[in-house]
């Protein structure tokens, strides 16, 4: 058999091959979206598909023209997409979320806006005849493994019913609630959030609990929070509320943040008339019987605003009661399970909120660890800057150049329960004029060991089994 120029067969179909692979192998390449248009070719929900299927790996948005929606755009894909703006605005006139990634995709957002139709209040909500609308909502898969990894690079998000941005490792969704408990099921996968001049204003005043972002993770994972140069300002809820129901850290590393003037949502000009009077009040054992308690508030424009507790002795007769209304903060963390919450917080401003400042819980296995530095809280409803472990876990602080003043509140809370131990180092701090400006500076819970370092608290401080050092 002869070979032609010396040639061998094998070598000829592999060179054969391998020209059909270069001619008919498809390499995805970013997708461009040329128009505002709700839909068809060149529009932002034809880009999303685009990468869903493959056929694009990421976005880049061209148009100088704003993209009008009228129903949410959806990403269905798992793998990673990255859309990148140049100030554009995804707008919306409708009471819907803007931008779903529904397949738990790590989602990369560079120079664009989110704004939904504003305008809602306690009076004018958002959830009653469907679902409030939010900004950006990601939801992880139930069998998700690894990090998800949340990007926002020059993003603004504002005029949504509920949330500003949603992240959500819970398998109840809308009903996986708020705070600690950790009700619901989710993932073992942790989810990292990254914010850098993030800004999300005038959002979650169309339902009650509506964050500017929020985390929900269950199951096992961590939360790994990143911001910088970011702003949570006018929220109905908490400005950022992080939820880690069961087994996991909350990791944060926060520097140049303002969280501000959040927790309005309950309107307080308009429910306080409806409290009852005394909103709250003791009995002695056998005084009180369950049944003379006022009873639940029904019939306001949202009846979830209000805040009804009841103590009972052994006995089933009334120890105490409390009414209130139910506002928010500006920083809210919640730890609940084995994990602990370790914070960096770096010349921050939490001023204004109708709760707490900032107000970290842990309970479960697991401690506080927190830095402080170059940052102030003041003008809040209640406390300033407010840190409970809940059980037998330990607090450590590190406030350094820390200012609390004016707040309804006291100015540091730093409590440790049960066999838990505080140890903190506050240096180079000052707190004035808080709650009754007597004893009202620092609040200590819990044994331990609290060093005052060139800090002033002229209002005061008060400890019953701490030990106060000052150098």
């Amino acid at each position: 058999m002869s070979m032609l120029h010396g040639s061998h067969p094998l070598k000829a179909l592999a060179l054969a091959v391998g020209a059909t692979l270069l001619t008919t192998t498809a390499y995805a390449a970013p997708i461009h979206v040329t128009n505002g248009n709700d839909s068809g070719e060149g529009s932002m929900r034809a880009a999303l598909i685009a990468v869903a299927e493959g056929i694009a790996d990421s976005v880049i948005v061209t148009s100088k023209d704003d993209i009008m929606i009228n129903t949410t755009l959806t990403y269905t894909g798992q793998a990673p997409i990255a859309i990148y703006g140049n100030g554009q605005i995804i707008k919306t006139a409708k009471n819907t979320d803007l931008l779903a990634v529904s397949q738990g995709a790590d989602l990369n957002i560079s120079g664009l806006k989110f704004e939904g139709p504003g305008g809602f209040s306690i009076q004018n909500r958002g959830d009653l005849t469907g679902a409030a609308g939010k900004g950006i909502f990601v939801n992880l898969r139930d069998n998700q493994t690894g990090t998800l990894t949340v990007t926002l690079n020059d993003v603004e998000v504002s005029g949504v019913a509920y949330h500003g941005i949603h992240i959500s490792d819970c398998d109840i969704a809308k009903d996986c609630g708020a705070g600690a408990g950790g009700e619901g099921g989710g993932s073992p996968a942790s989810i990292a959030v990254n914010a850098y001049n993030l800004n999300i204003h005038n959002v979650g005043y169309g339902r009650v609990d509506g964050d500017g972002l929020r985390v929900d993770e269950r199951n096992e994972g961590n939360i790994l929070f990143t911001a910088h140069n970011s702003r949570f300002n006018k929220v109905g809820a908490d400005g950022v509320e992080l939820d880690e129901g069961q087994n996991g850290d909350v990791i944060v590393n926060v520097s140049n943040v303002d969280f501000s003037n959040n927790g309005g949502y309950c309107q307080k000009d308009l429910l306080q008339p409806l409290l009852p009077s005394p909103v709250e009040a003791e009995f002695k054992d056998g005084e009180m019987s369950a049944d003379k308690v006022p009873t639940e508030i029904t019939g306001s424009a949202d009846d979830k605003c209000f805040e009804r507790e009841v103590d009972l002795y052994a006995s089933g007769s009334v120890e105490a009661y409390e009414f209130g209304i139910d506002f928010d903060d500006g920083f809210d963390i919640d730890e609940a399970g084995n994990g602990s919450i370790k914070t960096v917080l770096y010349s921050s401003t939490i001023h204004n909120n109708l709760d707490e400042g900032l107000d970290f819980d842990e309970e479960g296995e697991g401690d506080i660890e927190i830095t402080v530095i170059d940052s102030a809280a003041s003008g809040n409803t209640d406390d300033g800057f407010k840190m409970t472990e809940e059980e037998n876990g330990n607090l450590t602080a590190l406030i350094s150049s820390g200012h609390a003043d004016k707040n309804g509140g006291k100015g540091i809370v730093l409590e440790a329960k049960d066999a838990g131990k505080v140890a903190a180092l506050i240096e180079n701090s000052t707190t004035a004029n808080n709650d009754s400006g007597k004893k009202s500076g620092l609040k200590i819970k819990g044994k331990g060991v609290i060093t005052l370092k060139g800090s002033e608290i002229t209002d005061g401080f008060k400890s019953k089994k701490a030990e106060i050092v000052k150098i």
